[in-house]
């Protein structure tokens, strides 16, 4: 199974399918998503965790099967993938989300500010399109809501990172 290196959460996605699946299988990882898809169009590796951005010109073009998004609802730009939860694995959630962070002590105002200017900005419908042509989905949230999400996602990953002793107590 092809991924991206680690520590990209492609590669952890892998560890923890083979974790919630028991899975034998060996991971190969890529110096990139490039390379990556192109071994994967090539036929010198059967199966990825890669990345949409790469791959979704080859899946829309029928040169990659796309099995399941691994995403709490499917994707906007491959819409007929199914998620994981769907094909049977729910709890598979691989999710890379972006979004701005300040120092802490950046007064309250300016992050308003920012927050408010950044939601404009994502919920453009030419911003939408653009991130959902990626295979994105766009999310605009709350500085609270994102912060609880960095939360939530930290935790989630901390606990395979241990159990694969990549991290030192």
């Amino acid at each position: 199974m092809g991924t991206p290196p680690s520590p990209t959460l492609n590669y952890f996605g892998a560890e923890q399918f083979k974790s919630m699946t028991a899975t034998d299988v060996t991971i190969v990882t890529y110096k990139g998503t490039g390379p990556l898809t192109t071994d994967l169009l090539g036929g010198h590796v059967m199966l990825a965790f890669n990345t949409l951005p790469p791959a979704i010109g080859n899946i829309k073009a029928g040169k990659l099967n796309a099995i399941a998004v691994a995403a709490p609802q499917r994707l906007a730009a491959i819409p007929d993938v199914p998620t994981t939860a769907e094909s049977g694995l729910p709890g598979l959630d691989i999710v890379q989300y972006y979004g701005l962070v300040a120092p802490a002590g950046t007064p309250p105002a300016i992050i308003a500010r920012l927050n408010k200017e950044l939601r404009k900005i994502v919920t453009s419908e030419d911003i939408k399109a653009r991130i959902i042509a990626d295979g994105g989905g766009p999310v605009a949230s709350t500085p609270e809501e994102y912060a609880a999400n960095i939360q939530r996602e930290e935790g989630k990953w901390a606990v395979l990172i241990k159990k694969l002793g990549l991290v030192v107590n």
